[in-house]
């Protein structure tokens, strides 16, 4: 009798525990094939701009998953196979090559060109009679347990969505995973995690100031999960800290191996209710669940829009006048619009491939809202550059900061000074990602053209030399430096410059949850 033999095909799931693709395969065969392929359409440019879709951090971030899963997967007596192509062509040679093979196992992605992998793994099977099984395992909610009739459905504001699944949905139990596995057929070259040189890139170094100086894989999320939830009772107070912008635990920081599924969903939703259960149940311990809920609502709309929420006009096929201007992005993905908090966040990016939520809220709307920017841009160049990056929730928000997604509202746009003085109120996250305005003293970084000459001569700062004009000038930034000029203080400090309006400096120059009013 032939021994069973299944080959598990890992993309977005890089992980052991409560993995339905392995545990599935450990069930029914005898001989299971992990099996990873690094597949060249990830590292081309991407689809409107041409930015490489795979930039250091990433690939950084995906090379430490892979290999970490690879250990753990021997030391359950298994491995994990490491393939350069693409995944339907790796397949194709692996069924010839052995001969035999039961069944071909992967998880179900939400977008087009990850199901179009599906299809040609599909049609590889089809070719050479062998099963193809597919699983949905990278949300919180299986998309068969939504309370709504079809994917079609499904409400077009969150809102709607959350209050619908929190009081008729219910969590699935993660899948208890086997001490050992079935081990790989005799035969296999088990294949070399590929080098950066491979994708003619460099091992990207770590930036000190990084808010995220995590590596990637299995280990070490569900060590980060520990620290957060049981080392440190972090998760009891997230919703007061989660808006923070500096250090590693103003927030979970869990998105990035959530993005490559190195932890699951639903473990973390179970560990928030033993949690719960053993320390305490709050408005922080309920936050997370409430943030995860909007990642699966990002994935649930992409299925049910398609290709929509990569089109110009968005979910809400809106006619807007977007510019495409080189010199404006440029700017701005570049940390040099003139506006210390978005330049901030942008270098930040760079530097480190993460960003904080509220960073990133603000440098989308100021490309979208500010200088008017095709929002494609921000999502491409966000696509390149995050370690966290997750097709569903990328597209998603930039739709929703667009105005073009799933937003009630009209006109939102978020207001960089206000922004910039509440949650960096005495200016320190500025002067760590922008040196150069590192000797203006409190708040006032935030604005350095609205400061006199000799402000600017005593803290080093030539506006148009060192540091530049503000490529845009938004007209209700005035009433926050106005009301520090007439005050005397802002957030607890002094006033230093004159006050400001619009149109006193000509340009000179060339970055999930929002609040309910227009001008934030």
């Amino acid at each position: 009798m032939c021994s069973r033999v299944i080959i598990c095909l890992l993309r977005n799931d890089l992980r052991l525990h409560d993995n339905q693709v392995l545990h599935w395969a450990h069930s029914n065969a005898d001989h299971i094939i992990p099996l990873y392929c690094f597949d060249p359409r990830h590292y081309v440019g991407t689809h409107y701009y041409n930015f490489p879709k795979t930039g250091p951090h990433r690939l950084k971030f995906l090379l430490e998953s892979v290999q970490d899963l690879r250990n753990i997967l021997k030391a359950k007596g298994s491995n994990l196979l490491l393939r350069k192509g693409k995944p339907e062509d790796v397949l194709e040679d692996l069924v010839k090559q052995l001969g035999s093979v039961s069944a071909v196992a992967l998880q179900e992605e939400a977008t087009k060109e990850e199901s179009d992998v599906e299809n040609a793994v599909k049609q590889v099977c089809v070719r050479h009679g062998v099963k193809y099984q597919t699983f949905w395992g990278s949300t919180l909610y299986h998309k068969e347990d939504l309370p709504f009739r079809h994917v079609s459905s499904l409400p077009d504001v969150y809102t709607q969505f959350r209050k619908a699944v929190e009081t008729q949905g219910k969590v699935r139990p993660t899948f208890q995973m086997p001490e050992k596995l079935k081990p790989l057929p005799d035969g296999l070259e088990e294949g070399k995690v590929p080098t950066y040189e491979e994708f003619d890139q460099e091992d990207p170094l770590t930036d000190p100031r990084t808010a995220f100086p995590c590596s990637g894989g299995e280990t070490q999320a569900l060590q980060r999960l520990h620290h957060y939830f049981w080392d440190t009772n972090l998760v009891s107070s997230y919703k007061d800290t989660r808006n923070g912008l500096i250090g590693l635990d103003y927030s979970t920081k869990f998105a990035p191996w959530l993005a490559l599924g190195c932890v699951s969903p639903r473990f973390i939703y179970e560990q928030i209710k033993k949690y719960e259960q053993e320390r305490t149940a709050n408005q922080s311990t309920y936050w997370v669940i409430f943030e995860l809920l909007w990642r699966d609502y990002f994935r649930f709309v992409a299925l049910k829009y398609g290709r929509r929420i990569f089109f110009l006009r968005g979910l809400q096929d809106k006619d807007v006048p977007w510019k495409k201007d080189p010199a404006l992005f440029d700017a701005w993905k570049e940390g040099r619009t003139g506006v210390p908090f978005v330049d901030a966040n942008m270098r930040e990016l760079a530097m480190t491939g993460f960003m904080s939520n509220r960073g990133r809220q603000n440098v989308a709307s100021f490309l979208t809202k500010d200088l008017g920017m095709d929002w494609r841009m921000g999502a491409e160049w966000f696509e390149y550059l995050l370690v966290d990056y997750d097709v569903c929730s990328n597209y998603g928000n930039w739709l929703y900061s667009a105005g073009v997604g799933n937003d009630p509202r009209e006109n939102r746009k978020f207001n960089m000074i206000k922004q910039g003085l509440d949650y960096d109120g005495n200016g320190e996250y500025i002067r760590l990602w922008v040196p150069e305005l590192q000797d203006i003293k409190g708040g006032d970084v935030h604005t350095p053209w609205a400061l006199s000459n000799a402000a600017l001569a005593h803290a080093n700062v030539s506006l148009g030399e060192t540091y530049p004009f503000p490529i845009v000038m938004a007209p209700e930034w005035s009433r926050h430096i106005n009301q520090k000029s007439a005050s005397g203080a802002t957030h607890g400090r002094r006033g230093k410059g004159p006050s400001y309006t619009p149109k006193q400096h000509k340009n000179k120059g060339i970055d999930f949850y929002f609040s309910r009013n227009k001008n934030v």
